[in-house]
């Protein structure tokens, strides 16, 4: 007899492995990554809804949760388990909004909890009321799981209604999903008009790819063709290697007719009992129970690693998408490096002003002059960046994703920034020149503004403003000249450096917030590691 392994170094690893599955994040629009998410998703549900609260309670009631494709009867089948509605059938479609569990009083404790489906309200109300009637304001009606107890049902088995696993509505489509993945039985309902569709085959395949205790149920069959469908639909079983799955039918009958009625006992007495066999022999528990799990555990082998691939294409995306921002940031910060050495700031309405000064120019005009003209060459470089970062991101599909497509691409806004930056420059130059005037030991007095003008000339000029250090050495000695040229060519360096330095990184911010790192995918594969030397 196959026994659970619930030892707690086992369970640890378990957790560690799955807050690891959780950390994992696919924002970039990847090919592969709607694939990814789902497949974190759904581990997710079946490690919180299932296997780790299983290993940490083996002796909790086994769960079957009865899923099928809308209009399977699945309703009526649980109430014809039950011997009473607990579940509401009928005409309309989807009809099973919120999921009903029902177990045995005595067995109440072990769902009225958070144990299983942590994530779903649960609300306890007579069965006559209507599902509108028990959601409390604010609930969401697909989040919910309603409780009922039924003494009928044998102490150790829990059926669970599910919602349509083909609901038109998308929450239900999710919660059905969520809510098999929480089973211990699988009980995939269909029909004899719908056996072949593809939803209930999807679900088939996914029990059989997971090694799940699963059991199928053929409903609604007429008697006239009872024999027919049966044997077509287990020839289907059996080339989808599912032939030893136990399958149960239940005939059509005028209980079955728009799910009014309860299935007599008769019809469902061979599946009832083999639930019961389930409960009531510990082979049987534990086989079922130990089945499932362990086919949980065993996939992880393909499925951890499948989700760390998917990180790491997310990372390398990640790195292409920076390495073209640092690659158009990088050139143009060489190329305004390279413009300033040549003295390309003074030109146009700046070099006209040097060319008046000092008889038809003030200073602060010059210095107006030139802020603005090296303002301007840092904006033409942070645009040209944006430009060539535009044209490789197109090529991206990972730049795809909302937060990087919906960049801030305002012109007026770059540069208000760069304007502060280059007038705080102007200000640093002002201050170091009123400094260096303060420390002359002169008779005539020297103007500041006119030294920072000088300065900032000099710097900004290359070889057409020699003669401003000249004039500059003239004024305040050459070693103050040098000094000062010294000081204020760094803070013109960092200024470039911080404009150059916050373009790429407002250009990078929407792509940091989205948190791509390395990290998940070593973390995925050394969390299953772990818990494979563990098993």
């Amino acid at each position: 007899m196959v026994t659970l392994d619930v030892r707690p170094q086992l369970l640890d690893a378990l957790s560690a492995l799955r807050d690891r599955v959780a950390a994992a994040r696919f924002p970039l629009p990847l090919a592969g990554a709607p694939r990814a998410r789902a497949n974190r998703d759904e581990l997710l549900a079946q490690l919180d809804d299932y296997l780790v609260p299983r290993l940490r309670e083996p002796e909790a009631p086994l769960l079957a949760v009865v899923g099928g494709s809308t209009g399977a009867g699945k309703s009526t089948l649980v109430n014809s388990l039950v011997g009473r509605r607990v579940s509401e059938a009928g005409v309309l479609r989807p009809t099973t909004r919120t999921p009903v569990l029902v177990c045995h009083p005595e067995d109440h404790h072990w769902f009225s909890g958070m144990r299983v489906l942590p994530d779903l309200t649960r609300v306890w109300v007579p069965h006559q009321e209507s599902d509108d009637d028990l959601l409390l304001p604010g609930d969401n009606p697909a989040r919910v799981l309603r409780i009922e107890s039924a003494e009928t049902l044998p102490r150790g088995l829990a059926l669970l209604d599910a919602p349509d696993i083909d609901s038109l509505v998308a929450d239900n489509r999710t919660l059905a999903a969520e809510l098999i993945c929480a089973a211990d039985i699988w009980i995939m309902v269909t029909t004899a008009a719908r056996y072949a569709d593809a939803v209930p085959w999807h679900l088939l395949r996914t029990a059989k790819e997971y090694d799940a205790s699963l059991i199928t149920v053929l409903d609604r069959v007429p008697h006239q063709v009872v024999s027919e469908v049966s044997r077509q639909y287990a020839a289907l079983l059996t080339k989808a290697g599912l032939g030893e799955v136990p399958r149960f039918t239940v005939p059509e009958l005028p209980e079955s007719a728009w799910g009014g009625g309860l299935l007599p006992a008769t019809a469902v007495a061979p599946l009832r009992t083999w639930l019961v066999q389930q409960t009531q022999d510990p082979a049987a528990r534990q086989q079922a129970m130990a089945r499932t799990a362990y086919g949980v555990l065993n996939s992880l082998k393909s499925r951890m690693p499948e989700l760390a691939s998917a990180a790491a294409a997310q990372y390398a995306a990640a790195l292409r998408l920076t390495s073209a921002v640092d690659l158009a940031y990088d050139s143009e910060h060489a190329r305004v490096r390279g413009r300033l050495q040549s003295g390309a700031v003074l030109a146009g309405a700046a070099l006209k002003r040097w060319r008046a000064f000092p008889l038809d120019c003030t200073a602060g005009e010059l210095l107006d002059a030139l802020v603005e003209s090296l303002g301007a060459l840092l904006l033409c470089a942070v645009t040209a960046a944006d430009e060539r970062v535009d044209d490789a991101w197109r090529r991206e599909p990972a730049a795809r994703a909302p937060g990087l497509a919906d960049r801030d691409v305002s012109l007026e806004n770059a540069e208000h920034r760069i304007g502060m930056a280059v007038r705080r420059w102007r200000r640093e130059v002002e201050e170091y020149a009123e400094d260096e005037v303060r420390d002359l030991d002169r008779n005539v007095a020297q103007d500041p503004e006119v030294i920072a003008a000088l300065v900032a000339t000099a710097l900004l000029g290359g070889r057409r403003a020699r003669s401003a250090g000249e004039g500059l050495a003239e004024r305040i000695g050459a070693h103050g000249a040098l000094r000062l040229r010294d000081r204020g060519g760094r803070l013109l360096a960092e200024c470039v450096d911080r404009v150059m330095h916050n373009g790429r990184e407002r250009r990078l911010e929407p792509l940091d917030a989205l948190e791509v790192h390395p990290e998940p995918q070593a973390a995925l594969i050394a969390a299953l590691s772990v818990l494979q030397k563990e098993r």
